[in-house]
């Protein structure tokens, strides 16, 4: 008889905390997206366009030096002819090369163009970028072979920057823009929005990054709350802290679990320490591109009011750190890399710089010493451009 009282007490109990449930409505989502979207709001906000461009009107330093670079380039070039293609196809190491390096560079070609137009309110820089983005939303289908994944990000990262800041700031209009949003929808986000778990740590960072701003442009929640997810899980398993305990987190979703595959996963790296990265002994070239890919996602969340650096800055802060000391010229140790490191963390650092050294007060010598030395910040031609002026001590 008791054993049927407490059964019968157990089924009460939790039919009333699933009224409960249906009363309260369901929890809160940790990544939710913002209700309504910031425009223009991916990587740069209008207060920060407007900032910067004050700085360059008054012809004061590093901003005026970084836009004489941006508009001397030829990515400002008004002549310039976009080349799209159909299929886009980029096998490892861009081998064989069909359109990749045509579809980034006119990608930051329409960015840099819609900058142009922003700083010197001349309609034809505006004119321009949208020829450029109507010309690839016109044509582009596919992107195919091993890379395709890790190409649709660098130019799906680029692709939202420029649109945001015509679609929301330019007042010629732009008849093109839905088709472009398609092309987003169809063509980019579904190569992206998935991930690359068991990749090296850049790709899925640089295609979340992608993932975030489409759809912030496509003002698509549910993009944005997976793509931030994917994010909170990745940083932990791309940046090491001691508190991880004696060996890095694992990707997300991926086969690697155990001490020997993830220490093959780390490149060989046995020793951890604070900023440690999952590919730095790799190089710091891919390193810096996936420390800027952190960043950059970051700076996109607190523009749309969901502010992800404080769940992130620990794993920044330490890995601009520990690269850039390095970089300025810190003997390498033996434990690291074998003792030798491959250099060439090009300038990736203004955004997380300003962010955790200007906003939050956060000391970093080795990172402002570096972002310092490096200005003004021009483009690898891949994903990044223009962060000196876009970014550099810019506290909106």
């Amino acid at each position: 008889m008791a054993r049927t009282r407490t059964a019968l007490f157990s089924v009460l109990a939790l039919l009333a905390g699933l009224l409960s449930l249906q009363l309260s409505g369901p929890a809160p989502r940790a990544t939710a997206a913002p209700t309504a979207f910031t425009h223009p709001g991916v990587l740069v906000s209008r207060a920060q366009l407007d900032y910067a461009r004050a700085k360059v009107q008054a012809g004061q330093q590093p901003w005026k030096a970084a836009y004489d670079d941006m508009m001397g380039s030829s990515y400002a070039s008004l002549s310039r002819t976009p080349k799209p293609r159909a299929v886009v196809e980029c096998g490892s190491s861009s081998n064989p090369n069909h359109g990749c390096t045509e579809e980034r560079q006119d990608a930051i070609a329409a960015y840099t163009d819609a900058l142009a137009w922003y700083f010197t309110r001349d309609s034809k820089y505006a004119k321009k970028s949208i020829e450029i983005m109507d010309a690839w939303s016109a044509t582009i289908t596919d992107h195919t072979n091993s890379n395709a994944p890790l190409q649709s990000g660098w130019s799906g990262a680029t692709w939202p920057r420029a649109a945001e800041i015509i679609k929301y700031t330019y007042d010629g209009g732009w008849p093109g823009a839905g088709r472009f949003a398609t092309m987003l929808r169809n063509v980019y986000l579904p190569e992206v929005i998935n991930g690359a778990a068991t990749k090296n740590g850049n790709w899925e960072l640089v295609m979340t990054e992608a993932a975030i701003g489409i759809a912030v442009f496509l003002d698509d929640r549910s993009a944005y709350d997976k793509a931030v997810s994917t994010y909170l899980d990745r940083v932990p398993a791309y940046v090491y802290l001691t508190s991880d305990g004696d060996l890095p987190k694992p990707p997300a979703d991926s086969s690697i679990d155990t001490e020997a595959e993830i220490i093959k996963y780390w490149q060989g790296q046995k020793t951890f320490a604070d900023g440690l990265a999952q590919e730095t002994c790799r190089d710091f070239g891919h390193t810096g591109w996936g420390i800027a890919s952190i960043a950059d996602i970051a700076e996109t969340s607190r523009i749309q009011g969901q502010d992800l650096y404080p769940k992130i800055q620990d794993r920044l802060r330490y890995a601009l750190g520990f690269h850039t000391a390095y970089e300025n010229g810190t003997t390498v140790p033996s434990w690291l890399c074998g003792g030798t490191v491959k250099k060439g963390l090009d300038q990736v650092t203004e955004v997380g710089f300003n962010a955790l050294h200007n906003r939050l007060g956060i000391s970093m010598s080795n990172t402002q010493k570096y972002t310092e030395g490096h200005r003004p910040s021009g483009t690898d031609n891949y994903f990044n451009a223009w962060t000196t002026l876009t970014h550099a001590d810019n506290p909106s």
